[in-house]
């Protein structure tokens, strides 16, 4: 799922709630917090709602409101102490948060914590986001850090685009086993780093202490997200997760292959699922168009690649019901 593009995330607008029951659900799922509209007779488009996935909660907050306070006096009622993750999904929003302002336009993320103050402007406009609901002392190293909160990183910022993908894989995850425990501990991780202070987010995720399983989960996390995408190649991997080109072959290696054969064998099999897809439907895809669309600049090289790995070709494979392996 890409976070910025996902079905269950987006087009909240379409769903009308009175504001009422909005301002109920909001209490409900992210505390004390006051909103204002313009117009409080009319409805609101947009929900508040919280998601449970790995052991992490979200609150999804989608609105065309005027704006939404949360003063000393709300801080007080809420006793818990949280740092909240938020990444804007759709339309944008003013925030007023320990002395900053900043605007969040798609895809940009930002920390704020539960303990200051804070005001979400919305003028009327729609607005969707989606927040992860952190518990501050799951990011402390020791009991001596300190986290740059109000610090927005802009949406093409390599740490964003890490966020970004750790929230959708988690989201995705249906197991709440061992996967589920280290892709929570992976997002705390990154947003340790991401916002820890003295840390220059802009630099990609410093991965180099951490264990090689720890690094091979976060690039598998990167594959899948951007997985169709051109850009996806083992330098720009590398230089997401924080390490070498040469660290990141050495990590492959324990796989059995380069990083490179990792990323095309998990295209190929995407493409797979595609042909299978259209073999089933007759829709008017080509197989061309499958390769184009995972990644392939050469149909034939994307042929050959194909037979390799299945023992057929793509066209084989719309003939017959499965390849021989």
């Amino acid at each position: 799922m890409d976070l910025l593009s996902s079905v269950e995330l987006l087009h909240k607008d379409r769903i009308l709630t009175p504001f009422g029951r909005w301002v109920d659900d909001l209490h409900f799922t992210c505390g004390s917090f006051r909103p204002s509209s313009m117009d409080t007779a009319a409805k609101i488009r947009g929900e508040a709602r919280r998601i449970n996935a790995c052991g992490m909660e979200f609150s999804q907050i989608s609105n065309d409101l005027d704006q939404i306070d949360r003063d000393w006096n709300d801080v007080r009622r809420d006793a818990s102490e949280q740092l909240f993750l938020i990444v804007q999904l759709e339309g944008s929003c003013g925030v007023e948060h320990a002395g900053a302002h900043s605007t969040l336009n798609m895809g940009d993320c930002i920390l704020i914590e539960s303990t200051k103050p804070t005001t979400f402007y919305f003028r009327g406009k729609y607005s969707n986001h989606i927040s992860v609901n952190l518990p501050q002392q799951a990011l402390m190293l020791t009991g001596k850090d300190s986290f740059n909160v109000a610090r927005k990183l802009d949406a093409y910022n390599p740490m964003a685009t890490m966020l970004r993908a750790l929230v959708a894989q988690v989201l995705e995850e249906t197991d709440e086993g061992d996967q589920a425990a280290r892709l929570r501990q992976l997002t705390f991780n990154a947003t340790r780093q991401a916002f820890l202070s003295g840390i220059d987010p802009a630099t990609g995720f410093d991965m180099g202490s951490d264990t090689v399983a720890e690094r091979l989960q976060m690039a598998d996390v990167l594959i899948d997200q951007h997985l169709t995408n051109s850009y996806l190649t083992a330098k720009w991997l590398a230089g997401m997760i924080g390490v070498s080109m040469r660290v990141l072959q050495l990590d492959f290696q324990r796989r059995g292959m380069t990083c490179t054969t990792y990323i095309r064998d998990k295209r190929l099999q995407y493409a797979r699922t595609q042909i299978e897809r259209i073999g089933v439907e007759r829709g008017a895809q080509t197989i061309a168009d499958i390769a184009y669309s995972v990644g392939f600049n050469d149909v034939s090289y994307f042929n050959r690649c194909f037979k390799d790995l299945f023992g057929c070709t793509p066209s084989d494979l719309l003939r017959a019901p499965v390849c021989p392996r």
